[in-house]
């Protein structure tokens, strides 16, 4: 068994089972601000009753999300203490920041808002409502910091093998610390959005919670667009990122053996690393090169500019991203169809559609946890990019029969963990809403 590879696979699966949560957090977060916003400026009982049922949502899924994050930590110190020593000086601050200013933040309003609407005022109630939102924003932005030091290190230097930190300033903003953070927090609202939009339309399939599944289907479409706009408008300054600072992961990306001028953006094609070419190509020409520079002269580096042991692992890096982008497109069609629809006076009825945004629902997840695999699998072979290759990054004295150890026990208890959260959500979402008589009588 190989070492290198248990460990990765089980950073992996940690991980991945981890960012299930935080996106949804911090979409479903967004949206209760906007919910509380709403009932605050037009007293309606409809927006409280939103803001309400989607808080009991937003809070099993916090709850349960926090739990998944406590093993990660952990394996810095077990399976990767020589990547531990390295970057220790680097990350200490960010991830201190994200538990004191961010975490702490996030649960002590969310505690407001779940327990405190008749013991604060008004007022207090909905700065609780932003302040749980920016909470969840701004802890993604510190691990998010973190990150993007591994893919593009700033402000440092090395000493006695260590990154020691020089400029703080820089090691927070390095080259792409905010392009990252904003598609990150996109992707989130898009996770966000089309979860309220998806469930809502298997209440309305359903015929469950009446005209409140109808307000909360309707109340998505919005949000769900502008959520894609905003993840289309930071696609372009990411991938000029990229091409600056990371070249190989964007010739992964693209399936670009040859450097050239007019690079082409690649619509599909399936990579053929044995003899360095794509085949079954369908292609842009100019594409690559228009996307990065605006140009088609401007030059892109491609795969065979590299040494075969630093380039990316191909097949994942090329399918993850192509993946995520094709689902990009099938967001935006399910956005904007409910919308016509919508407009038309056609779409409660029409159940194919509400059929397709249910189904729809685990695919922002899945595009989300794409995204990162492509972003993490393009920096390989490189665990600090060109300071610190992965193989070199393990801890020596954990034999790999420990680690597989370990992946069969988390695999167990993210299944259990998984099953207490489907069950919590599936309580609720059963339970249903509270009633607009018992808001009305509260109010009045």
């Amino acid at each position: 068994m190989d070492a290198v590879l248990l460990a990765r696979i089980q950073f992996a699966l940690t991980i991945g089972f981890h960012y299930i949560f935080p996106p949804l957090t911090i979409g479903l977060g967004w949206m209760l601000f906007v919910y509380h916003t709403l009932y605050r400026k037009t007293q309606s009982p409809v927006y409280r009753q939103l803001a309400h049922f989607w808080t009991k949502m937003f809070a099993i899924n916090f709850v349960v999300g926090v739990a998944t994050g406590i093993t990660m930590e952990f394996q810095f110190g077990t399976n990767w203490a020589a990547y531990s020593r390295f970057v220790g000086d680097i990350f200490g601050a960010p991830l201190a920041a994200e538990g004191v200013f961010a975490f702490f933040l996030e649960s002590s309003f969310l505690g407001i808002l779940v327990y405190g609407e008749k013991k604060v005022s008004k007022t207090v109630y909905w700065i609780s409502s932003l302040m749980v939102a920016l909470g969840a924003t701004l802890s993604a932005f510190w691990i998010v910091v973190a990150n993007s030091w591994q893919q593009t290190p700033a402000g440092y230097e090395v000493v006695d093998g260590r990154a020691v930190l020089t400029n703080f300033a820089e090691a927070v903003f390095n080259p792409s610390t905010v392009v990252r953070y904003l598609h990150v927090v996109a992707a989130a609202l898009v996770v966000g959005t089309f979860f309220i939009l998806g469930v809502s339309a298997w209440m309305v399939l359903k015929k469950k919670h009446g005209d409140f599944a109808k307000q909360s289907l309707k109340s998505a479409f919005i949000p769900c667009m502008v959520a894609i706009v905003i993840v289309m408008g930071v696609g372009h300054p990411h991938a000029i990122q990229v091409a600056e600072t990371q070249p190989a992961k964007l010739a992964a990306f693209e399936g670009l053996w040859e450097t050239q001028t007019n690079a082409p953006a690649l619509l599909f094609g399936i990579p053929n690393a044995e003899e360095e070419r794509t085949d079954f190509a369908l292609e842009i020409p100019g594409g690559l090169s228009m996307l990065i520079d605006g140009t088609t002269t401007r030059e892109v580096q491609g795969l065979k500019d590299f040494a075969p042991e630093d380039r990316p692992p191909l097949g994942i890096t090329f399918f993850s991203f192509h993946s995520m982008v094709y689902l990009g497109v099938w967001f935006f069609l399910i956005a904007f169809g409910g919308f016509v629809l919508l407009k038309m006076g056609k779409l409660y009825e029409n159940r194919l559609y509400l059929m397709a945004a249910t189904l729809t629902v685990p695919l922002p997840f899945f595009a989300n946890e794409l995204g990162w695999i492509a972003a993490e699998v393009g920096r390989q072979p490189w665990v600090v990019y060109n300071e610190l290759r992965t193989s070199n990054a393990i801890s020596a004295s954990v034999p790999p029969g420990q680690v597989l150890a370990s992946i069969i026990m988390f695999t167990l208890i993210y299944a259990l963990l998984f099953g207490v959260w489907w069950f919590l959500l599936k309580r609720q979402f059963n339970k249903g809403p509270e009633s607009i008589e018992s808001i009305k009588g509260e109010v009045e």
